[in-house]
């Protein structure tokens, strides 16, 4: 079983062992009362100075105390530290005394899957090279606020900024127990209420197991500052800033400049943003961006997050997916959008007898309509997400996709798939005869201006395309621009003009919204008309949405996982507050 589906699995368990709750007395302890915070920082062990030495044929790694010989073929180099510490697979450049490539770090807290993040060495003397490995800072947080009710029981309410926990452990109230404190609500979806969790307390602290691991909860002293608050717990009202040039690519301006109502935004921030949560409901908004006719005008951060920090953005980098598709095609590799499927895949296993597999191409799967048994909002479709990551029989998730039955004729319907979105990465790499990870590097990641990223993988390696990449910011925003500009970043073509603009298009209608090339569409009213924005989107409310005919690009990174609530922002915030906004 994959990293990512252990956690969760142990998570489950955990909590469904627990027997229905009982009635206990309270004990009228006050004490319980103030913030709880508990923080797991697992690492990552290994990180900083690479250095990569030749010595005639002998190449030798120097990282974090090891020294290693690296294997070689073809100008490819590898090697893997002891005990699963990471792992290094780049590609020398005798043309620009360059050596390129990922670092590979173990399965992390949040999801258990191990992350690749690019690392580039330039020359540091004769025969050697330097670089500095980034890997993705790994940890869990929990926030705990309790109240004393008018009834003389303990509210309280789970919040984790990382992966949304506090959906999952809809925690209603505290009780003592002799030295336990029980955590009492209802698991996610569930309507029984029962003991979500049983913490061993002392005053001030409490020891609790969430999803397998202890967590140190401590009551805070003094919480005034505690990242639980969007900017602490008694901010100061709002006050613009423009954004900061940060040798990214991005030019920044004003929103004056940009005819944006400042103090329409300021008051959305401190109405909406900054006002303290209630409950599990209310919005946990980490990233607030904005830029108008190419140019970075805000970019607002809370909850601890800053601009140098990488953010999950979940299904929304399924985006990325249909973006590196069209990089390769525009690259001139032999692929277009009516290459069949299972003919440059080569799989010849996969049972063909099915005539409906041959007309599949890669336009089926850009757009969700494969015809595939393929459907995350399924839980009885075998290509379901969390079937196919759950499931033991088959590691590779490519032959996995491959090998699921037909039920409708490719073109006919688009249907939301992980699975499928994913096997884009295969038809690539098939096309190309190239890593996954390579292609994003040289057609994306260079030519964009992006630095960091952490790219998720899969049990056999590769990097997973049906989302949960993790990006700072900035980088991930250029998506949209370079959709907004018809398929260039600073005058540099990444994707054809035509294939941008399909993409955003409303090829399909699924889930109430148009559907392109991994890009929804959705209309606004707007004065008095009507505007057409597309964007990306990702569990927790990771939107990167774009207006054409308002030449307006807004991000929003959230925490909201698996809650409704998510969905606040482009049905409520974005209509609400932002449009009416501009001047």
């Amino acid at each position: 079983m994959n990293m990512y589906l252990r956690c969760l699995f142990i998570c489950l368990m955990f909590c469904l062992t627990f027997q229905p709750i009982y009635v206990y007395s309270q004990t009228g302890n006050n004490d319980l009362v103030g913030m709880w915070e508990g923080k797991r920082i697992a690492g990552p062990e290994v990180q900083g100075d690479l250095l990569i030495s030749r010595d005639d044929d002998l190449w030798s790694a120097d990282i974090a105390g090891y020294y290693l010989t690296i294997s070689v073929q073809a100008n490819k180099l590898y090697f893997s530290l002891p005990g699963d510490r990471g792992s290094f697979t780049g590609k020398y450049d005798s043309a620009k005394n360059q050596i390129k490539g990922h670092w590979t770090q173990p399965g992390i807290i949040n999801n258990g899957m191990p992350h690749a993040s690019p690392v580039i060495l330039n020359t540091a003397g004769d025969k050697q090279w330097r670089g500095q490995i980034v890997p993705l800072k790994d940890e869990f947080s929990l926030f705990l606020p309790v109240s004393k009710r008018d009834d003389g029981t303990f509210g309280a309410f789970l919040r984790n900024p990382d992966r949304g926990f506090g959906a999952f452990y809809d925690i209603d109230r505290l009780e003592q127990v002799d030295n336990k404190i029980h955590w009492i609500g209802r698991y996610f979806r569930n309507t029984e209420e029962r003991v979500l969790a049983e913490a061993d307390y002392q005053p001030g602290a409490m020891a609790v197991n969430v999803r397998g691991n202890l967590y140190d909860m401590r009551l805070l002293a003094d919480d005034s500052h505690s990242h639980f608050y969007a900017r602490g717990k008694y901010p100061e009202p709002y006050r613009y800033t423009p954004p900061p040039s940060n040798d990214d690519g991005w030019e920044v301006g004003t929103l004056t400049d940009a005819h944006i109502d400042d103090k329409a935004i300021a008051r959305f921030i401190d109405e909406v943003i900054l006002k303290p949560a209630d409950s599990i409901d209310d919005p946990y908004i980490h990233g607030f961006l904005i830029a108008r006719s190419g140019k970075l005008v805000l970019e607002e951060y809370f909850h601890g997050f800053h601009r140098g920090k990488a953010h999950d953005t979940r299904s929304a980098s399924k985006s990325l997916a249909t973006v590196l598709a069209g990089a390769v095609i525009q690259s001139g590799l032999p692929l277009n959008e009516s290459s069949p499927v299972y003919q440059t895949i080569n799989a010849n296993s996969v049972d063909s007898s099915d005539s409906r597999r041959q007309q599949m191409t890669l336009a089926h799967l850009l757009s969700m309509s494969s015809g595939l048994d393929c459907d995350d909002g399924n839980s009885s479709s075998k290509g379901n997400e969390n079937t196919m990551q759950s499931q033991e029989l088959q590691p590779d998730w490519y032959q996995y996709t491959l090998s699921l039955d037909m039920v409708r004729k490719p073109g006919e319907k688009a249907v939301y798939c992980s699975a499928g979105m994913n096997l884009v990465g295969a038809v690539l790499e098939a096309a190309s005869e190239r890593s996954l990870a390579d292609l994003l590097q040289e057609l994306i990641a260079e030519p964009m201006q992006i630095d960091h990223y952490y790219l998720n993988l899969s049990p056999t390696g590769q990097p997973y395309m049906g989302g949960g990449i993790y990006w700072q910011p900035r980088d991930f925003m250029k998506l949209g621009q370079l959709m907004l500009n018809g398929g260039t970043w600073n005058g540099q073509r990444i994707i054809s003009k035509a294939y941008a603009k399909k993409s955003i298009s409303a090829i399909y209608q699924m889930r109430d919204k148009g559907y392109g090339y991994g890009w929804w569409s959705i209309q606004y009213p707007y004065k008095d008309s009507h505007v057409t924005a597309f964007f990306a989107g990702g569990n927790g409310g990771q939107i990167v949405m774009g207006i054409p005919e308002l030449d307006l690009l807004i991000t929003f990174y959230a925490g909201n996982y698996s809650h409704p609530t998510l969905f606040r922002i482009q049905e409520e915030f974005v209509p609400q507050y932002i449009l009416p906004a501009l001047e």
